[in-house]
């Protein structure tokens, strides 16, 4: 086997398989992931524990000084503290040997990544949904998973079976050979492998430092912009003026018939009841089982279409321009939001994104929210002051023009493109400069709203609150907890 040597030119790249591990290797499977789960909750109990005696010696009229001192959530602290109460903490001092040490850094790691993200978010400094303070993990709810970073990893020459540490040789379901190749011929390395189960099955997921070549578009000079919709799920419209229309699978929509089926079934037998203590029957587990066989199904088939829609894209056209969508606030709308969740419009924007990374030649722009696409013309230019959503063919005012408004928000969003290019145009997040305000569109929010108060407020000069905390730097540990 070649030796790696790093080169310009690698990325950091996931190869995964799914696993068909025998009744040892399932067990000691979930032993891993469940060490660390437990190792999780060890690290969160154990810096919560000074947060609380804090408090109480607060409410006893204890000064400052003479206050328990914080508990570091550094990943060397906790696995240092970890490492000397694993003999004497009854929690681990029976088993704690039985799995890699790698479990119990994986949830050291994870605790220590959460309290960060805690704290961030505390100061403003995240930005995002407000964060809570980390929680326990629960035995049954919490997803099982575990990541090797040391140790044996590696891909077996035969390319059916993968060595992990303490673990050791376990079959897989498909060929290893496209990781397997790279690696005999020293165009790859392997960084880590994490192990989760998912959807009812084991899967091993490696990260694998890969170079790649340059790899070319089928049509470099063509720009495409991707209209994603509930009735069809893309309206393709390149620079050339050619329109293609990607239907909507509907996977869910089609399965629902069967999924009230199977629900009806499991609904009658005896379930789980947690405040009774009552544990399922077997016939329950059986029927919950092939209910939740048709729910994996129609996950993988969707993953499986947005794939081969977004690989296709990639590889042929050489810029992209799709929506920066508020998918979760439309997720909000009761009517649309099970439609929209399973048309995947965020999966499809994030695999679009690294896709078109691996093809150097492509490049991904993303119009800004409120650019009108769907209110302008195509032909003219022209924008609508109102275009309400059963409205689904678009009249020009000033041109005349009747096309299909997805047709016509395709071909507006591929414009952009050239406009991108000359800095005059569309707000992009990935190789082209922002600019605000494309062909006069502007956001239409009441002055009351929150957000155009806070913009007011920056246009004035005003400092807010969270804008103070983001300026402050170099805050330490404790006073990060002082309101907690």
């Amino acid at each position: 086997m070649k030796r790696f040597q790093p080169q310009p030119g690698f990325l950091v790249q996931a190869y995964r398989f799914a696993l068909d591990p025998n009744a040892t290797q399932e067990h000691a499977l979930r032993s891993h992931c469940g060490a660390a789960r437990a190792a999780y909750n060890w690290a969160v109990g154990w810096v919560t524990a000074s947060w609380w005696q804090r408090r109480a010696e607060e409410s006893y009229g204890i000064g400052e000084a003479g206050l328990t001192k914080w508990r570091p959530w550094s990943l060397p602290a906790l696995r240092k503290a970890f490492n000397e109460a694993k003999h004497t903490d009854w929690r681990f001092a029976a088993w704690w040997e039985e799995n890699s040490k790698e479990a119990y850094s994986t949830g050291l790691a994870n605790a220590s990544a959460a309290f960060d993200n805690y704290a961030k978010s505390k100061n403003g400094k995240r930005r995002g949904k407000r964060m809570g303070a980390p929680r326990f993990k629960s035995k049954r709810k919490a997803r099982l998973a575990c990541r090797f970073t040391t140790g044996v990893i590696r891909v077996d020459a035969g390319g059916r079976h993968v060595t992990l540490p303490r673990l050791g040789t376990i079959r897989t379901h498909e060929p290893t050979v496209k990781l397997l190749a790279r690696v005999q011929a020293g165009t790859a390395r392997i960084l880590s492998a994490t192990v989760r189960h998912e959807r009812g099955r084991w899967f091993v997921s490696f990260q694998a430092e890969v170079k790649r070549g340059l790899e070319r578009v089928a049509r470099p000079d063509v720009a495409v912009g991707i209209d994603l919709g509930v009735k069809t799920l893309a309206v393709l419209a390149d620079s050339t003026g050619e329109i293609r229309t990607i239907a909507n699978p509907g996977h869910y929509d089609r399965a629902r018939k069967q999924l009230r089926r199977a629900s009806r079934v499991v609904s009658r037998r005896r379930g789980p009841d947690r405040r009774t203590g009552q544990k399922p029957s077997k016939r329950w587990e059986k029927a919950n089982a092939a209910r939740n066989k048709v729910h994996h199904r129609v996950a993988n088939l969707r993953a499986d279409a947005l794939h081969k829609l977004t690989t296709a894209v990639a590889a042929e056209y050489g810029t992209v321009v799709v929506e920066d969508l508020n998918v979760a606030g439309m997720l909000r709308n009761r009517r649309l939001a099970r439609r929209i969740a399973d048309a995947g419009f965020g999966e499809i924007r994030r695999q679009l994104t690294y896709k078109t990374r691996q093809h150097h030649a492509t490049r991904t722009i993303a119009a800004d929210r409120w650019y009108p696409s769907s209110k302008t013309c195509s032909g003219c230019g022209a924008v609508k002051a109102k275009l309400p959503l059963h409205v689904r063919t678009y009249q020009c005012d000033a041109c005349g023009l009747a096309i299909d408004r997805d047709d016509n928000a395709a071909l507006n969003l591929a414009a952009l493109a050239a406009a991108a290019t000359t800095g005059t145009g569309v707000a992009a997040d990935q190789d082209t400069q922002s600019v605000s305000k494309p062909r006069g569109a502007d956001q239409k929010t009441r002055a009351t709203h929150p957000r155009r108060k806070a913009e007011a407020g920056r246009a004035g000069g005003a400092t807010l609150p969270h804008q103070r905390q983001t300026e402050t730097r170099d805050r330490t540990q404790a006073e990060a907890l002082t309101l907690w």
